[in-house]
């Protein structure tokens, strides 16, 4: 057991339990959309393929501003910063309930990609300024526990959201956007008071104990193995940069495309409305454990690459089963195998660009990735929404989505080989 294991405890009581607060309302506000369909798409006319392009539409939004947002986050702070995108974000997502149509459902689903653009990559930058490599996976991991967890909560909460159809004069999904949009703006408001721009500010931290966590990200720095960027062209035009957002993109095509529409498939097998939200719940759980656990081993075990490849690959054997059983609960269960696959990947994976970023490059480089990535959850939703418009079937649209996620793996091992020793933490720098 590493000697300052107790530091990074009380850093991590102090800052993983409200990070996850504020991503679990962020994931909440990206992704409820799926669960508003099950009534809204039937109330404004919106086909499968107006809902494919409004659930996607909000990557390009995101993904346009992605770079420049993480980049003034490292300029100007990440407590103001993080504080603006999300009262923007809840503004933006609360007033999806006026949505009239297909030209305002894609305007706002947009706009609410530009609001948020910014948060995960911040999000990542702000957790490499605190905790080396050997602690890096398992509080990223943490952290983006989040994401399943607001599926998990978000599920069941929706489908009562849903139930209020009629009160005051407004449907279930107008009362869903709004009660689920709003708590961003206060939580925006709580980090101007709760959230230090990093160790340097923490009032909560001695001296000695800011001297610590220098000491250790310096050594961090010292003991890597590869060419380590501090600016931002020479990050940008590393081929490990764009290998990596190609890697993402096929994890979050998976992400997307299976989340933006299980509700729906799984409601196509004749079960009613809360019985979805319980039903989706349960794989959303068990991902919030294996995200958790699966960092810690790729922690313990100094190791990034094989710990994203192998759950990357349990996705793709998920949907491919999905899609070879007939259309009945054990199809569900194996988009739930799909869906922990792709999770469980997330924080070896969040592990891997601070091995030779740093600074500017850092912001500048994870938000890169980030963008590149999240190209697939435009993609994603699309293409199993337009499955589904001409062929009635997920089928071919749960194909495409496998085929992007093999694609993720064998970018991964590529950049494994182009990381070398770099991919493997050296020992001396291994903790609990």
């Amino acid at each position: 057991m590493s000697t300052d294991d107790p530091l990074y405890k009380k850093i991590a009581l102090r800052l993983i339990p409200f990070m996850m607060v504020l991503y679990l309302v962020a994931f909440l506000d990206r992704v409820n959309v799926s669960f508003a369909a099950l009534t809204m798409n039937a109330e404004l006319g919106l086909s499968a393929s107006v809902y494919g392009w409004g659930a996607g539409i909000f990557f390009l939004g995101y993904v346009l501003f992605e770079v420049p947002s993480n980049l003034i986050l490292e300029r100007v702070g990440a407590r103001r910063w993080i504080a603006r995108i999300m009262i923007t974000w809840g503004l933006v997502s609360a007033g999806m309930a006026f949505v009239q149509g297909p030209t305002s459902f894609y305007v706002l689903r947009f706009l609410l990609g530009v609001a948020e653009a910014g948060f995960l990559p911040g999000m990542i930058l702000y957790l490499t300024t605190w905790f080396p490599q050997d602690k890096l996976a398992r509080f990223v991991g943490l952290f983006m526990m989040a994401v399943p967890l607001a599926s998990a909560i978000g599920a069941p909460l929706s489908s009562l959201l849903l139930q209020t159809h009629g009160f005051l004069g407004l449907s279930g999904w107008q009362w869903l956007f709004i009660l689920e949009g709003l708590p961003a703006c206060g939580l925006g408001v709580a980090v101007l008071i709760y959230l230090p721009d990093g160790p340097k500010t923490a009032p909560w931290l001695s001296d000695d104990e800011r001297a610590t966590v220098a000491a250790r990200l310096a050594a961090d720095r010292a003991r890597t193995k590869t060419r380590l960027h501090a600016a931002l062209g020479p990050a940008l035009g590393d081929a490990r940069v764009w290998l990596l957002g190609l890697a993402y993109f096929g994890v979050v095509v998976g992400l997307y495309g299976v989340g933006m529409w299980l509700p729906q498939l799984v409601k196509a097998l004749g079960y009613g409305i809360e019985q979805v939200g319980l039903m989706v719940a349960v794989p959303y759980a068990v991902s919030a454990v294996a995200m958790l656990s699966w960092g810690r081993r790729s922690d313990r075990k100094r190791e990034r690459v094989v710990h994203v490849a192998l759950p990357t690959m349990l996705s793709a054997a998920g949907l491919l089963a999905a899609v070879l059983l007939p259309p009945n609960l054990w199809s569900i269960v194996a988009l739930g195998v799909a869906t922990v696959g792709i999770y469980a990947t997330l924080g070896p994976f969040w592990g891997m660009p601070p091995l030779f970023l740093r600074r500017t490059a850092a912001a500048g480089g994870i938000a890169l990735i980030n963008a590149v990535g999240n190209l697939g959850g435009f993609l994603g939703p699309i293409v199993v929404g337009v499955s589904l418009q001409h062929t009635g079937s997920a089928h071919a649209g749960l194909l495409a989505v496998t085929a992007c996620l093999a694609v993720s793996v064998a970018a991964v091992l590529v950049t494994g080989r182009r990381l070398g020793a770099a991919a493997r933490p050296a020992a001396a720098s291994a903790g609990a």
